[in-house]
């Protein structure tokens, strides 16, 4: 009997460990916080690569020639942007960092991406199928065209030996005229880290 009560104490100890072992601790930290666990691509380089681009191409010789050409601020719509790098990369997120950097530069017009016009365009039909109180239905053919769009990839370059690597980013992008197919401006960001991989031991 004894036996069994200490076989019982044993089984109700291991049990509270392995409990403890398994519980789950969340810290909330800020968003604009630099956070590298993998030392992978993350939101951060994504934030800090779209600023950087973005305040460097709207710094260019691009966008004062054409107001003084045009006498208006360009329109520009972000389009395809490759991952070309060795992970695996939500390039959508990083799209839409470059659209509010755009866009909160107050310097550009910005249009909707390809995909959102889609969806757009099927409200605006349906405003023209009966429904909708004519005073307030948008109107066909009046959408605003590109005269810019932004393009680019992410590319990277992995060195690795015994536990540790370095990885190069380069984030490439290519301001296009739509209308004359020219690249008006041409940018790049690297980003370089060196991760090292500690060794655990029982």
């Amino acid at each position: 009997m004894r036996g069994f009560k200490r076989y019982m104490l044993g089984v109700i100890v291991l049990s509270g460990l392995w409990a403890g072992c398994a519980s789950t601790k969340v810290t909330r930290v800020q968003v604009e916080k630099p956070i590298d666990l993998s030392g992978q691509w993350n939101d951060y380089d994504g934030r800090l690569v779209s600023q950087e681009v973005i305040k460097n191409c709207l710094e260019a010789p691009w966008l004062t020639n054409f107001m003084k050409e045009k006498g208006r601020n360009p329109v520009v719509i972000v389009g395809h942007v490759e991952n070309r790098s060795h992970e695996h990369i939500n390039t959508r997120v990083f799209t839409t960092h470059l659209e509010k950097e755009l866009i909160n530069s107050g310097k550009v017009i910005f249009v909707a991406s390809p995909e959102e016009r889609v969806e757009i365009r099927q409200e605006r039909e349906d405003q023209h199928q009966g429904y909708t109180d004519r005073v307030t239905m948008a109107e066909i053919g009046k959408e605003r065209g590109a005269d810019y769009m932004l393009i680019g990839s992410v590319n990277s370059v992995k060195d690795e030996v015994k536990g540790k690597y370095a990885i190069l980013y380069q984030v490439n992008f290519e301001l296009i005229h739509l209308t004359t197919n020219e690249k008006s401006w041409i940018g790049q960001k690297e980003i370089k880290k060196m991760v090292e991989n500690a060794k655990f031991s029982l």
